[in-house]
Formats: structure tokens, C-alpha cells, sequence
């Protein structure tokens, strides 16, 4: 995933010193933007911002808390650029929870390590699924929120797994972790590899997952991951559930109950501009998508296209 780096300031200096930096790392992408569109940065949530306090037409204190007071970048680092020594500015400006203030004339290689140091601590602290080392809750909702604020065409894709309980109950919980992992290594190979796409994976929690797909050919991505996931999880299984085709499960009566083997559903929300308010309607049209392809024997998915 890429990670965007917006730059406030007046000149396009500055930007061209860091991009001469960066020039062989392929994740960053630097943009620069004017005091006046800082507007356009926040609404697509940047990894980073970088502030040229000597060259821009406000108020740095004013300009951060802006930054800070937006709810969906009041975590995003901030790195300010200045030539004023001031002590006392340097810790107002600080004290605007801005990660870094950096003395101009910059030390070009003080910046690139601090940029990718910052980038890869944030980078670990959103990472909320240790298991699976995928994005959490809080970065699933900014990018679909990103998305709908530039009115983008896209996909959300709902995944979960099929009798999980059932495979946890029979297996136990290291087993049901490994599977857990297998899925959330089966979706991120099939997103991830959609040429030209701007795809995101997220891990919402337990066998729930997220994916956000580009205008493409919705169909083929679900049929791959179905075929992967299908092909593979038979490992899982011991070879007598695989020959008989279902677990077994006591339930709290002690009766004996059949479960189909794991499989995995996914529900596929079409996204237009205009066609949804916010992140809530997305998420119950894919909650039912998800029940109406559970309601199918074996992995299935079901695509709502309604304009």
C-alpha cells in the first residue's frame, strides 16, 4: 500500500529535495499542496504532513490544531520545518501534538530517516491483528470514508467464514487461529494482485474481514479467492472429516450435530458516487449480502449492483 506524503508549502522546493530522496522507494508518494487546499490533504487522510512553516501565508499553531481538531487525521504525524530557534515557538508549536520540529536548513539525511522511521512506527501501531498483521477498524473505516469523500468507484467486499464455531468447537482455538491466518493470507494474495488497482485488505476481528477493490471485474476477484480458499482448507481438516464431508459437535445436551466443513461467503457492495451517505448504509447492505450468500451450501459470494 502506498503511503501518501503531503507537503504544505508555498514553493515546490522543498518537495523536489524530498522526492530527490526518495527517489528509489517505490511506497512513497509526495504531493504537494498549498496552505489554502489544506482541505484536500485532510480529506484523503495522508500517512504524513509535512509543514513548511517559513514559506506558508498562516498561522503554524492555527494550521496544526486544524489538522489535529479533523477527526479522521488526529492521528496523523506532523513534521514542521522552520528556521525560527525560538525555544518557546519550537514548544508551542510541539505542544500542537506535532511530532517533529526540524530546523531549517535541513539536514537531508536527518529528514529521510526521520520520514521513515515515523512512517514505519505509525505503520506498526496501526496494526491492530497481531494474528494476521492486517489494517484494524479504525484504517477500514478512513479508507472507505477517503474513497466516498473523492467519490471514487469502487467495491467493499465483506468475508467471513462459513460453521467457523463449529471448527473451533471440534479443532480448538490454535487450529482455528491457523485458519484464520491461511484466509487472511488467501484474500490479501488475490486483492493485492489485481493489477492498477488501488485494493485495501482489513481484519475487522475474529474470521472478519474487509476488502476495498478499484472498478474491476468484481466477479473473477470472489471466484479466485473461493478457488484458493476451497483448494487449500482441505489441509486443515483431518482426513476423516474431509471423507465424510461434515464435523461432528455435541451440543450442551450432549446430542451429536453435523456441521458442513468451513467454507467462506462473501457479500460485494458496489460503490457509486452518490449512491451512499456514509459508512453505516454500506455496512448494512453488506451484512445482508453476507447472510444471503451464507444461506448457499459451500463458499459463495453474492454482488449487490444496484445503481
Amino acid at each position: 500500500m502506498s503511503q501518501d506524503i503531503y507537503i504544505i508549502d508555498e514553493n515546490i522546493e522543498c518537495i523536489k529535495e524530498i522526492r530527490k530522496l526518495f527517489e528509489n522507494e517505490k511506497h512513497y508518494t509526495f504531493k504537494n499542496v498549498k496552505t489554502k487546499h489544506i482541505d484536500i490533504a485532510l480529506r484523503n487522510i495522508p500517512s504524513l504532513i509535512i509543514i513548511n512553516e517559513d514559506s506558508i501565508d498562516r498561522d503554524i499553531i492555527e494550521l496544526c490544531k486544524t489538522i489535529r481538531e479533523d477527526e479522521d487525521n488526529s492521528i496523523t504525524p506532523i513534521i514542521v520545518t522552520s528556521s525560527i530557534r525560538d525555544k518557546d515557538h519550537r514548544i508551542k508549536v510541539l505542544d500542537q501534538s506535532v511530532e517533529y520540529y526540524i530546523k531549517n536548513p535541513i539536514d537531508n539525511d536527518y529528514l529521510y530517516y526521520t520520514i521513515k522511521n515515523l512512517l514505519r512506527l505509525m505503520s506498526i501501531n496501526r496494526t491492530v491483528s497481531p494474528l494476521t498483521g492486517l489494517p484494524g477498524n479504525v484504517q477500514i473505516h478512513a479508507e472507505i470514508k477517503k474513497r466516498l469523500l473523492n467519490k471514487e468507484e469502487f467495491a467493499v467486499f465483506y468475508l467471513d467464514l462459513d460453521n467457523f464455531k463449529a471448527y473451533n468447537d471440534v479443532y480448538g482455538f490454535l487450529k482455528g487461529d491457523e485458519i484464520i491466518k491461511f484466509t487472511a493470507k488467501t484474500i490479501s494474495n488475490n486483492i493485492h494482485s489485481i493489477e492498477n488497482n488501488e485494493s485495501f485488505v482489513g481484519h475487522i476481528g475474529g474470521d472478519d474481514f474487509v476488502a476495498l477493490v478499484s472498478k474491476t471485474d468484481y466477479d473473477k476477484v470472489c471466484q479466485d479467492i473461493i478457488l484458493e480458499f476451497d483448494t487449500n482448507s482441505i489441509k486443515f481438516f483431518t482426513g476423516n472429516d474431509v471423507e465424510r464431508g461434515y464435523l461432528e459437535v455435541a451440543n450442551r445436551k450432549g446430542i451429536i450435530e453435523e456441521f458442513p466443513l468451513t467454507t467462506i461467503s462473501i457479500g460485494v457492495v458496489e460503490i457509486t458516487p452518490d449512491r451512499f451517505r456514509n459508512l453505516l448504509e454500506i455496512g448494512e447492505v453488506g451484512a445482508q449480502l453476507k447472510h444471503q450468500a451464507k444461506t448457499n451450501f459451500g463458499s459463495s459470494y453474492i454482488i449487490d449492483r444496484r445503481k
